[in-house]
């Protein structure tokens, strides 16, 4: 669906919220009158050079290891398209829309900004093809971060060049040729520098970091109220959260966490009702008592990751670039070691969140731990088996979390005959970040399903505020207790909840956060 607000490329660094509405909500692109400025007068440089008998790197030479190979003036145009075509070679499964959405997004921004020396209509032919909702088919494979995303950027440009294939607005698949003639595109024909304008940057690693961030704001919230759900239905206490004992470690995340927990745990009848001298116990389990230490981690990984990101958005990523005096520099700054390191360290944090979730969800299931659960919260203890097989496919995502927190950033593998022999993998950070952040929200939805029985079985007491209604609003979609059931239904439904930030709105409505 396509919003009707329009993002301005060129007149400042697109902010990450912008990069979603144009990723995901289809948000028009429109360049700015400076921008086209820049871009003219970037090119008039890279023309006068392209006049020039001695070679320029990527506008009379040949490209990476081939760098010193002077290609003469009438054979750059095969030079640039042979360029795409060979870089175009991508493999396995093709990539979402929002994902490559956002790559051309942002390597539209960086072509505008008046330092790659590419021509003013092929800035105009990159924001048409996002406005016309022409998704370029890019494979997964093929990236390793360095010189940037090279493959999945190559095959943006084929598209824009009118080869390869396409999605359409609807996304049926279709030659790029039929996409382009259908919304009145002309194909692209590359002449000097444009090529390695096209595919030099970290446009790929760089919008799945900021969609993840995106989509973490909401489970990271997520997570915090599902925790107060199973403190609450297993018994625990609150009063580990308070303010002035989270004052004494002033970690951010950690207090922003901690103020959930008071806030979702508020007038909770259930909480009260054990809050008096005849409850003996000293202290409640880690998976418990430490959630906000555990979840403010993530919240500070976050934040470092959004200033790399929001950095990142202010940079200019080609080689070599069009510098404000006029000069063509080479240089290093396609390298995606900044984004692939902290795509890494959100893996590691998301690992560790869906970790502790599943930890909590099995406590429930446990009557030597529960306080007074039935095992397992079946309903006829014996015949049913209640809730323990959602409990294996949590532990099963947390161990394949546990794998995908990895690091790739470290995984280095040289290529282009040793030019290229220190790269970032930060593409495939990404991906794999993408899928462990599908696998958190599968935890957390089973966590929510587990606590929602829980508190049901702790009738008559009431849950509180904001643990209630969510609780209300997992039953628009699951089952509450009784016989077993098909229930993997429940957990897709559950999980689209959590994954459409359903859940953290409703709690925090009834929490006042």
């Amino acid at each position: 669906m396509q919003s009707s607000s329009s993002v301005i490329i060129g007149d400042a660094p697109l902010a990450p919220a912008q990069v979603v509405s144009v990723a995901r909500g289809g948000a028009l692109v429109e360049i700015s009158d400076g921008a086209r400025a820049r871009v003219a007068a970037a090119r008039a440089v890279i023309d006068d050079r392209a006049a020039d008998p001695h070679p320029h790197y990527g506008v009379s030479t040949g490209f990476g290891a081939l760098a010193t190979t002077f290609i003469a003036p009438e054979r750059r145009r095969q030079l640039q398209a042979s360029l795409i075509r060979s870089h175009a070679a991508g493999t396995g499964a093709e990539v979402e829309t929002e994902v490559v959405r956002a790559l051309q997004l942002l390597r539209l921004q960086t072509l505008a900004s008046g330092h790659t020396g590419v021509r003013p209509v092929v800035v105009d032919t990159y924001a048409a093809m996002l406005n016309a909702g022409i998704t370029p088919v890019v494979r997964e494979y093929g990236s390793l971060g360095c010189s940037g995303d090279l493959a999945p950027l190559a095959h943006v440009a084929l598209a824009a060049m009118g080869e390869g294939d396409v999605r359409d607005a609807h996304g049926e698949l279709m030659p790029a040729a039929d996409a382009l003639s259908a919304a009145s595109i002309e194909p692209l024909v590359l002449v000097e520098k444009e090529g390695l304008a096209l595919i030099n940057g970290t446009d790929g690693m760089l919008g799945m970091l900021l969609l993840a961030l995106h989509d973490l704001e909401t489970l990271v919230t997520t997570a915090d109220l599902a925790a107060a759900m199973s403190i609450e239905s297993q018994l625990g206490t609150d009063a580990v959260f308070a303010a002035d004992l989270m004052a004494l470690r002033p970690q951010l995340g950690q207090a922003t966490s901690a103020a959930n927990l008071r806030a979702f745990l508020r007038d909770s009848p259930i909480v009260h009702s054990h809050k008096g001298p005849e409850d003996g116990r000293v202290q409640d389990a880690y998976s418990l008592r430490c959630s906000p230490q555990v979840h403010g981690a993530v919240r500070d990984t976050m934040a470092h990751a959004a200033l790399i990101g929001e950095r990142e958005l202010a940079s200019v990523v080609d080689n070599p670039v069009v510098t404000t005096d006029g000069r063509i520099a080479s240089n290093g700054n396609f390298h995606g070691a900044p984004v692939a390191a902290v795509l890494d360290f959100l893996a590691i944090s998301v690992a560790d969140v869906a970790s502790i979730s599943e930890r909590r969800t099995d406590r429930a299931l446990d009557p030597a731990r529960s306080h007074g659960l039935p095992p397992f919260l079946a309903h006829e203890v014996g015949v049913d088996s209640g809730l323990m097989i959602a409990q294996y496919a949590a532990a099963g995502i947390v161990s394949e979390l546990k794998r995908l927190a990895v690091p790739a950033s470290v995984d280095s593998i040289p290529s282009s005959a040793m030019q290229e022999d220190h790269v970032s993998m930060g593409w495939a950070g990404a991906r794999k970040l993408r899928r462990a952040i599908d696998g958190l929200a599968r935890v957390l939805a089973i966590e929510l399903i587990t606590g929602a029985r829980a508190l049901d079985l702790r009738a008559p007491l009431q849950a509180g505020p904001a643990t209630g209604a969510v609780r209300d609003l997992v039953r628009t979609v699951a089952a509450g207790p009784g016989p077993d059931h098909f229930l993997s239904p429940d957990m897709e439904a559950v999980t689209e909840l959590v994954r459409s930030g359903a859940v953290a709105r409703t709690a925090k409505e009834h929490a006042d956060v």
